[in-house]
């Protein structure tokens, strides 16, 4: 992996974070920026792996590749089926549906 998804998971950590100490007044900005870090890291992540000469063929082994077992293990707990659904979408070769009820 490289500095950039680093950088775009302590983005993501750090929105994170905010969000789950946000006041009331701040909350819809404070979790619409964790939304687009996460989305951002993941859109990342989608790049490394399909650039990658061997790619994953599964969850298990993408689950088993460092970097991802790295990010696995430093998320919280109520992030993780979140970024599980969105491997195993990368490694399906789907690619995520904007919400157009957001524009």
């Amino acid at each position: 992996m490289n500095s950039i998804i680093d950088r775009a998971f302590k983005e993501m950590m750090e929105n994170w974070q905010q969000m789950s100490v946000s006041s009331p007044e701040d909350s819809e900005a404070d979790a619409d920026r964790f939304q687009n870090s996460f989305y951002k890291l993941i859109e990342l992540v989608r790049d490394w792996i399909e650039g990658m000469k061997r790619r994953p063929r599964n969850m298990e082994e993408a689950l088993a590749l460092p970097e991802i077992a790295k990010m696995i293990e430093l998320l919280p707990p109520p992030l993780y089926l979140n970024f599980e659904t969105e491997l195993e979408c990368i490694l399906e070769g789907h690619s995520r549906v904007e919400d157009t009820f957001d524009d």
